[in-house]
């Protein structure tokens, strides 16, 4: 699918495909955001890049020579992006190429940054005059969802951290698994941020002609350093709450143990004394007694609570 895009009086404006010729559509068109293409479409974004449109396993090589470079098209920054994926964090690669009279971006799958920013050129609150500039928002709007989406993950630290350190009836090993999901998020985020710091210095180093969006670009990589601390600060609390989990049901697993091991060390003189009653020897003078079977088990008691009282007092129970 193709979305088609103006800069219409300095604001990003969404014009919407007919049924005219897509061909020349798409060269009126100053961005092109370019979704699971079919083959017209790559037919005609390739006449627009004078190459092939890059595969996706193009736009995943993680080299540094591989996401950012210049050649005929233009200057193609491969930049990752976040998701969601059933309920969970995924990174997509984005192929954009920046050409001096218009933008292309392609992709394989639907992405938040994408949606938002379409939803704010429908209200006019995106603004850009090139295709340049049409980048670097993108990129803005790319970092203002990490920031959010880190100040989610900070958030929802909050709740488990309330949950392990405080609820005493939480389920340890639910707060384990939704510690998990959140280091996961934050790694991919991480990275994300690690992957834009590169994109951003290699626009600021091929954007010569305009210096605003080079000085916005260093904008970027300053929130980045910022984001990426954060990051960072969110990693060593996640590891604190995953080793005080641990930790807590290492604790709670011991004090069964403790509990087995006590009956065990309680139950066992009573035992020993019911196997030497239970033995068949022919000479056995306490079989005689008239009070030979309650004070067995008078020393069965005894035996058995005396290790429990010990115990009791010395603070093990």
């Amino acid at each position: 699918m193709l979305r088609l895009f103006r800069f219409t009086n300095g604001l990003i404006r969404e014009i919407p495909v007919t049924d005219e010729p897509l061909e020349a559509q798409v060269r009126a068109a100053d961005w092109i955001d370019c979704c699971e293409a079919s083959e017209e479409e790559k037919a005609i974004l390739e006449k627009l890049l004078l190459t092939d449109v890059p595969e996706q396993d193009e736009v995943d090589e993680i080299e540094a020579s591989a996401r950012c470079f210049v050649d005929q098209a233009g200057i193609h920054v491969h930049s990752l992006f976040l998701t969601q994926t059933e309920g969970r964090h995924t990174t997509v690669s984005v192929a954009c190429i920046l050409q001096p009279e218009r933008l292309i971006t392609i992709r394989d799958d639907e992405i938040a940054d994408f949606r938002l920013m379409r939803m704010r050129a429908r209200r006019g609150q995106l603004e850009s005059h090139h295709p340049s500039e049409a980048l670097v928002t993108v990129f803005e709007q790319k970092i203002e969802n990490h920031a959010d989406n880190l100040e989610h993950i900070h958030e929802q630290l909050d709740k488990v951290s309330y949950l392990v350190l405080e609820d005493e009836e939480a389920e340890l090993e639910e707060a384990i698994s939704q510690l998990a999901k959140l280091e996961d998020s934050n790694g991919r985020i991480r990275l994300c941020l690690m992957d834009s710091q590169r994109d951003i210095s290699f626009l600021i180093r091929h954007l010569r002609s305009h210096p605003e969006l080079r000085e916005t670009c260093r904008e970027i990589a300053r929130d980045i350093e910022t984001l990426m601390s954060h990051s960072a600060f969110l990693f060593e609390k996640i590891n604190f709450l995953m080793g005080s989990t641990q930790g807590f049901i290492n604790i709670e697993q011991n004090q069964i143990i403790k509990t087995f091991s006590i009956a065990a060390v309680v139950f066992l003189p009573p035992t020993l004394i019911a196997s030497i009653y239970g033995m068949n020897f022919d000479y056995m003078p306490e079989l005689e007694w008239l009070l030979g079977y309650p004070g067995a088990l008078a020393l069965m008691v005894g035996s058995g609570f005396a290790p429990y009282w010990y115990f009791k007092r010395k603070g093990w129970l």
